[in-house]
């Protein structure tokens, strides 16, 4: 009998705070849903941006094949993904990588795969 009265009492508590959200939601209008979403879109285009900086100072590197790398940028941290001919590359690769403006820090998920 005890368990069967802590469920309902667990049950009635969860619909009490279930009504009691709807009824505080309901008449108030929020502005922060499209703040929210510019906010992203500003995020979105900053790791855009980053993305292609460091791709760019890759491809200027001289001596660093970058044709099958792969850049992803997230809130300052790069990610490099794909394949080098060898580990000097990959290295080079992340040092490049990490001196970008806006780069807090680099992920080097690059494998070797040597020239067959």
């Amino acid at each position: 009998m005890i368990k069967i009265r802590w469920s309902g009492a667990i049950v009635f508590a969860a619909v009490a705070l279930a009504s009691l959200n709807s009824q505080a939601q309901g008449g108030e209008s929020f502005s922060s849903g499209p703040a929210t979403a510019s906010s992203t879109k500003a995020v979105k285009a900053a790791d855009r941006a980053l993305q292609r900086s460091v791709r760019k100072a890759l491809a200027k590197t001289k001596g660093l094949t970058i044709t099958a790398v792969t850049v992803k940028a997230r809130s300052g941290v790069v990610v490099l993904e794909g394949s080098v001919v060898d580990q000097s590359q990959g290295d080079l690769a992340a040092e490049v990588a990490a001196k970008v403006p806006g780069v807090n820090s680099v992920k080097n998920d690059l494998t070797v795969r040597p020239i067959q």
